[in-house]
């Protein structure tokens, strides 16, 4: 069991919504925290959404000011979501994923109380990852800004021709790109949407931002990594139904000539992981490195 913590320690929990069976896992991790002290919140909208009774809950700014750990329940769209949400809170996040194991997500349910307990204790991996914040600009004024854990993309809409797009990095000009997009991606999401379209891994500790065009029209727009303290500056020059998205979860429409300013959040996320956690582990699972089919089929 973990240690007893201090007096009203506030542990978050964030869930998964419309998930079947979930009530019986995060029953059993409330009563667990319960039993070694703790004082269990979870988000509203978490609470809300489960079939469980006399659950306390908060905002989640509520729990940005008063909650010490947040437990994310769910797979890494989850881990993502409320991420964002917390970026500007102290808030160190654990990660139970309620199917294969994710990224950001690495601690199976089958072994989520005895990892938390040695968690709780002290024998964690502790990991800071980087943020990106972008603002959109429109005739000099702002109209949208959000935060990315994974990446910004700026992309054309289902049916549309290829955008043309001005890129810029510390007021020095690059290219203009044609393309069906641009990800603009950390570390963390260099595993994500941009390693599909063809951009570098790069280890979550390094001080990079990966820029990997959309299939680009132009074979020598390659991805590119620039220092993670430049300004990026995406213009919109020529195409239509383009947007801008934030992780996959936060949109916004853009018109020509908008200009989207992109850098490094000063904002950090904490990540808690067991003490035998790896992330080149954590890379020969989720992208089968030295796998080879077996007779019956399956990897080995």
């Amino acid at each position: 069991m973990p240690a007893s913590p201090q007096p009203q320690q506030i542990i978050a929990l964030v869930v998964r919504h419309n998930t079947p069976g979930v009530e019986e896992p995060v029953s059993r991790i409330r009563d667990f925290l319960a039993a070694a002290g703790y004082r269990v919140v979870f988000e509203a909208d978490t609470a809300a959404n489960l079939a469980l009774d006399n659950l306390e809950s908060m905002t989640v700014a509520e729990l940005g000011v008063q909650a010490q750990i947040g437990i994310v329940v769910g797979g890494d769209g989850t881990m993502l979501g409320i991420a964002r949400q917390l970026a500007e809170y102290d808030i160190a996040l654990i990660g139970i994923n309620l199917g294969r194991l994710g990224f950001i997500t690495d601690i199976a349910l089958d072994d989520m109380l005895p990892q938390l307990s040695s968690i709780l204790q002290g024998r964690a991996r502790r990991e800071e990852r980087t943020l990106l914040e972008a603002r959109v600009m429109r005739d000099g004024a702002l109209i949208f800004s959000s935060v990315a854990v994974n990446d910004v993309v700026v992309a054309r809409g289902t049916g549309a021709g290829m955008v043309e797009l001005k890129l810029s990095v510390d007021g020095q000009f690059m290219y203009n790109q044609r393309s069906d997009g641009l990800i603009v991606s950390t570390p963390t999401g260099s595993t994500a949407y941009a390693l599909s379209a063809g951009g570098p891994l790069l280890h979550p500790s390094l001080g990079g931002t990966v820029l990997v065009p959309i299939a680009p029209h132009a074979l020598s727009n390659r991805p590119i990594v620039v220092p993670d303290t430049s300004e990026i500056v995406v213009e919109l020059v020529s195409g239509r139904d383009i947007s801008v998205n934030f992780d996959m979860q936060t949109f916004t429409s853009l018109q020509l000539g908008d200009q989207i300013v992109i850098s490094r959040s000063p904002h950090t996320i904490t990540f808690l992981h067991p003490l035998d956690w790896s992330y080149y582990h954590t890379l020969r699972q989720k992208l089968h490195w030295n796998e080879y089919p077996t007779n019956d089929g399956r990897l080995k």
